[in-house]
């Protein structure tokens, strides 16, 4: 529960503030953009919430913090407003909420399927979740983007008898997952799903694309909103840029629209321009480190 005591400097006066314990991981920054914004070390309140559709937006940003570092002076509606959650993007995916501390608070997500439901990646394992879960017919597949973002994973695939993907570079995080892939060729597992290592964020990171229209990046691709543009997270490259940037381009091949990320927004584009953007980006990817960081300073 957040301390008001803590709070972070700067935060406008009213009834939502943000505490010192946060991570500054932008889960509250992509659910509620008109409330809360980087101050560079934390997330802050920059502006109070105006009208009931900003107020239930900072409610939800409340409620998926993953360090609980989101508070109000009075009451607020996270009772009904964990209703929620998940939340739907788009036809038959939704974002899962309740991001995990364990993930640093990446995003999970989750897909409703005639032939079987998927989670992308874990949240934490809540009673609420579970229950929607169950209501929305189970989980069949949990694919695991890379082992910083596995959270509850172990817990999900128990209750549900849900089967784990994992890239074997990865296993240290998942040791029981049931189904391991190997090297760096696509893995279609039906029509509509196919799975495509990309080395480089870490050794065995893994994307998953979905119908030609969804892209789950996990740590390899995602939206910068100031630049307004495709980018990936230099600083925050594990194994290795060269490989990461080789891989990326491998990913010119294939056709998508939304980019649904485990840290950045969710960002959808016509698909001739998410794949002229990400062009783009793999060309500024081979740039030296100082060209790079001219333009994504933050990355």
């Amino acid at each position: 529960m957040a301390d008001l005591k803590k709070m972070v400097p700067g935060c406008v006066e009213g009834e939502f503030f943000v505490d010192t314990t946060c991570i500054n991981c932008d889960t509250c920054r992509q659910l509620a953009p008109h409330t809360f914004v980087d101050q560079g070390e934390f997330s802050q309140v920059y502006h109070q919430p105006g009208n009931s559709k900003d107020v239930r937006e900072a409610t939800q940003a409340l409620l998926c913090c993953p360090t609980g570092s989101i508070g109000t002076r009075g009451g607020n509606e996270a009772k009904v407003v964990m209703n929620d959650l998940p939340l739907l993007i788009d036809e038959d995916v939704y974002y899962c909420g309740f991001n995990s501390p364990d993930s640093y608070g990446g995003n999970s997500f989750f897909v409703k399927h005639k032939d079987g439901n998927w989670m992308i990646d874990s949240p934490k394992f809540l009673p609420h979740l579970v229950a929607q879960f169950h209501a929305m017919g189970g989980i069949k597949y949990i694919f695991l983007t890379h082992q910083d973002d596995v959270a509850q994973a172990h817990q999900y695939a128990a209750e549900f008898g849900a089967q784990r993907f994992i890239h074997r570079m990865e296993l240290n995080s998942q040791p029981d997952a049931e189904i391991v892939l190997d090297g760096q060729a696509p893995h279609q597992v039906s029509p509509e799903f196919t799975i495509v290592p990309v080395p480089g964020h870490t050794k065995g990171h893994m994307v998953l694309f979905y119908r030609e229209k969804f892209l789950f990046s996990g740590d390899h691709l995602a939206y910068d909103k100031g630049a307004q543009h495709l980018m990936a997270f230099r600083r925050h490259c594990w194994y290795s840029w060269e490989e990461q940037t080789v891989s990326m381009e491998t990913l010119c091949q294939y056709q998508f629209e939304w980019v649904l990320a485990g840290h950045g927004d969710r960002t959808r584009l016509p698909a001739e321009e998410m794949h002229s953007q990400l062009c783009e980006l793999v060309e500024w990817m081979k740039l030296p480190s100082r060209d790079w960081h001219a333009k994504f300073a933050d990355s």
